[in-house]
């Protein structure tokens, strides 16, 4: 077990930003699966709690009670496809983004566009009539939001790369954004999980405005960038510091004349033995002796 523990970290430690926001979503989900067997097995609903403290409400007095929500939720999956399709569109439009911008962009712009994406599904459910009902009980959890904010960032960035879709038809990557935001407007239209389009619809308009200020000459991720490295820096095993003392020359001047009286007198002594036998010392050269043959 400590060997897959050991494994996990050092794939963790090693990967890119895009790999870690991987593994993050795909830890969260194992969780979310490992607590729904042991709900069962104990009829006792863990994977509920885990879902209540952790997805976002729309209800702003249980949101004061959860705020830490509209960052959880953005890595929270309780379905199979759901997590697939978000991986595999993070995967795909996170590897091109990464070669024109960069890990450390990626990742703010992930979490930034998933934090606009979940504002904008709170303060939705809590100002349009259509949500009067929904608003006491709904929550929201997924990494669409994230994943719409790198995919509209990336399409605003290169319009005209191919992408192939299916493997056969080859689009330009504009193309496919749009499609996706007109997906989401036809679902929110029909009232198909309009807290989700909502969100996307968020994260998809971050990441539009990120690129344009980028391209106006102002990064306006680079103040949440220097937050998350500084974050980082905290977790980062710290060098040990080698102490370096300074060389007194006084003191070493004063060491080797102690230490050539010490020598001396050790020698006048041994003199003295060999010419008249160790009973001829007195009590004290005995206990100098003695003490000098310690130290050395």
């Amino acid at each position: 077990m400590a060997g897959i523990r050991d494994e996990i970290k050092r794939a963790f430690q090693e990967g890119n930003a895009l790999m870690r926001l991987i593994y993050i979503n795909l830890g969260v989900f194992i969780v979310y699966i490992l607590l729904r067997v042991i709900s069962s097995l104990l009829k006792f609903d863990i994977a509920d709690i885990f879902i209540d403290w952790t997805a976002l409400p729309s209800n702003l007095s249980r949101l004061i009670t959860r705020p830490w929500t509209l960052f959880t939720y953005m890595f929270l999956h309780q379905g199979f496809l759901h997590i697939l399709f978000n991986l595999l569109y993070l995967y795909f439009a996170g590897r091109l983004f990464m070669e024109h911008m960069g890990g450390r962009r990626l990742l703010s712009t992930y979490i930034l566009g998933g934090l606009a994406g979940g504002a904008l599904y709170v303060i939705s459910y809590n100002i349009f009539p259509m949500f009067n009902e929904a608003v006491i009980g709904s929550d929201n959890r997924g990494a669409s939001a994230g994943v719409m904010a790198v995919v509209i960032a990336i399409a605003t960035y290169i319009p005209n790369f191919r992408v192939r879709l299916f493997f056969t038809l080859e689009v330009k990557l504009w193309i496919l954004a749009a499609l996706l935001l007109l997906m989401d407007l036809i679902y929110l239209g029909e009232g198909n999980n309009p807290g989700g389009h909502i969100a996307h619809l968020g994260g998809a308009l971050f990441g539009y405005l990120f690129i344009r200020r980028l391209q106006a000459g102002k990064d306006i991720t680079e103040g949440f960038s220097s937050f998350m490295d500084n974050i980082a820096n905290w977790f980062k095993p710290r060098p040990k510091i080698k102490k370096v003392y300074a060389r007194d020359t006084q003191n070493d001047r004063v060491y080797h004349e102690n230490k050539a009286y010490n020598q001396q007198k050790v020698d006048d002594i041994l003199d003295k033995i060999s010419k008249s036998g160790y009973d001829s010392l007195s009590k004290e050269e005995k206990d100098f002796l003695f003490k000098f043959g310690k130290d050395q």
